[in-house]
């Protein structure tokens, strides 16, 4: 009996060595690429697909385009909490930011924090990030075997770059210097072992424009303007209720959009190049490529131009899923609702690694492979907890497929109901008129805010006063 117990255990052993083996040469390389405050519909064919309700006709985005080409292209793509830090944090645990405490832009990634990356490396990925981590001054990437990424929200110009835990000066626009970087290690990769590469681009978020911009872009855009939407010029329930002034045609505004665009148009060469390096080296067929952002971002909708509360110009991303032999789903769109929890679960999915404990978000893999699962979400929670110095009060959000009802607390006169619907541009405000159909979305909210878990941060109340105190820089300005 023991020996027969001793043979049977030397073959699961061999069998499992051999499927480890044959799983390194086969298992793909994978890229993720994650812009800041890139809104989904600044993508030049998103643009050409909505024809004359495109805003911005005129943006320029090649490589984008070339990227969507061979990709999967997810049209209700969402983020859980429209804010940098937290984003990153959604993504790289799979959690909400009331679990892993992470729900302003103060914060560093706790240290003992569970993520994708760690999981990869113990399946054998060597894992490099570059450019922006965005967890206030945070120095050290947890579970990354390289990196050169620079701290906080660094500079656009000849930004001192954490190279590996040693500062080291840069020369040159910071994206173009982060794609440098992860080139350079995609270029070191051996063949026999799958690779894991995080590029995070500061662009497009501020300060834009003028010398924040390469030259390649700047003379772009000279005489083009943001088309105008019926929510231009309605304000938001929290600044403005009612009506607005519509600031389409302000010089000041129509410049700004202006110089949006051409960051751009100037991270889309960088992806290009990244896109280059994996044919270059034979590796483009073999890698996973993921494109997205860490939130949406308004331009004067409900006269606003930040992110942070819930109407959609906030909580939309663009997602781009190039996967490996991507002539079976070249160029091909997605409208199953999807969010940025997903990412972690997906990537860790096709690495064959350990799948995340507790993850909130699930494998988009179904999706890819053309199946729909039939129990795939048709809502979600959003959650923003107020930070000090900031408009955007807290927001607890549901987002169906068809609806919103989005909660101020400790204001309910504010609450909103839209049917997306019919009311695309969420204008309408139907929570005084539709008392059956807001019964109807808050039973579904309470059911969504129970099956993530949702409790108050510690400070917060459900009157929502308490806020986040916001992060600052050395001369003593806020950071977004």
């Amino acid at each position: 009996m023991k020996k027969n117990s001793s043979r049977l255990m030397t073959g699961v052993l061999f069998t499992l060595l051999v499927a480890a083996a044959f799983g390194a040469a086969t298992r793909p390389n994978i890229i993720f690429i994650y812009a800041d405050d890139l809104r989904w519909d600044t993508l030049g064919v998103v643009a050409k697909e909505q024809g004359d309700s495109a805003r911005f006709p005129w943006v320029q985005t090649p490589q984008l385009d070339r990227l969507a080409a061979q990709s999967i292209r997810f049209r209700e793509s969402f983020v859980a909490t429209s804010l940098c830090s937290p984003g990153r944090a959604n993504v790289m645990t799979s959690k909400y930011g009331h679990l892993t405490g992470v729900i302003g832009n103060g914060a560093h990634l706790p240290p003992e924090t569970i993520t994708f990356a760690k999981h990869l490396r113990e399946a054998g990925y060597t894992t490099g990030y570059y450019g922006k981590w965005h967890m206030r001054d945070q120095r050290d990437r947890p579970e990354y075997d390289h990196f050169a990424s620079f701290v906080g929200q660094g500079r656009y110009f000849d930004c001192p770059f954490l190279v590996d835990g040693k500062e080291t000066p840069t020369k040159g626009w910071v994206d173009d210097v982060s794609t440098d970087y992860a080139i350079k290690f995609i270029d070191q990769q051996p063949r026999d072992k799958p690779f894991f590469a995080w590029l995070g681009f500061k662009s497009p978020h501020g300060p834009r424009g003028g010398n924040n911009l390469p030259d390649r872009v700047k003379d772009l855009y000279k005489e083009e303007k943001a088309r105008p939407t019926p929510n231009t010029s309605i304000g938001s329930i929290y600044t403005a209720n009612g009506r607005t002034q519509d600031k389409s045609e302000n010089p000041g505004q129509v410049e700004g959009h202006r110089d949006y665009m051409r960051h751009v148009t100037a991270i889309d060469r960088a992806i290009g190049r990244v896109l280059d390096a994996l044919e270059r080296a034979g590796r483009l067929e073999n890698t996973l490529v993921i494109l997205t952002s860490d939130n949406g971002y308004y331009l004067g909708e409900h006269g606003l131009g930040d992110k942070r509360s819930a109407y959609d110009e906030s909580l939309r991303v663009p997602l781009l899923i190039r996967v490996p032999g991507a002539a079976k789903s070249a160029n091909a769109v997605n409208d199953a609702m999807v969010l940025n929890l997903d990412y972690g679960p997906t990537i860790l999915d096709y690495a064959g690694a350990k799948p995340l404990s507790g993850a909130q978000g699930r494998s988009l893999r179904p999706l890819l492979e053309g199946r729909r699962p039939t129990d795939w979400r048709t809502a979600f929670f959003y959650e923003y907890f107020r930070e000090g110095n900031f408009a955007a009060p807290t927001v607890l959000a549901l987002r169906t497929t068809t609806h919103k009802l989005t909660t101020y607390p400790g204001h309910k006169d504010w609450t909103e109901v839209f049917d997306l619907k019919k009311d695309p541009y969420e204008v309408s405000n139907l929570a005084s008129s539709k008392p059956e159909l807001v019964a109807q979305l808050q039973r579904q909210f309470d059911q969504e805010a129970k099956a993530v878990a949702f409790r108050w941060p510690e400070g917060y109340s459900a009157d929502g006063d308490a806020a986040v105190p916001a992060t600052k820089t050395k001369a003593g300005k806020k950071k977004q």
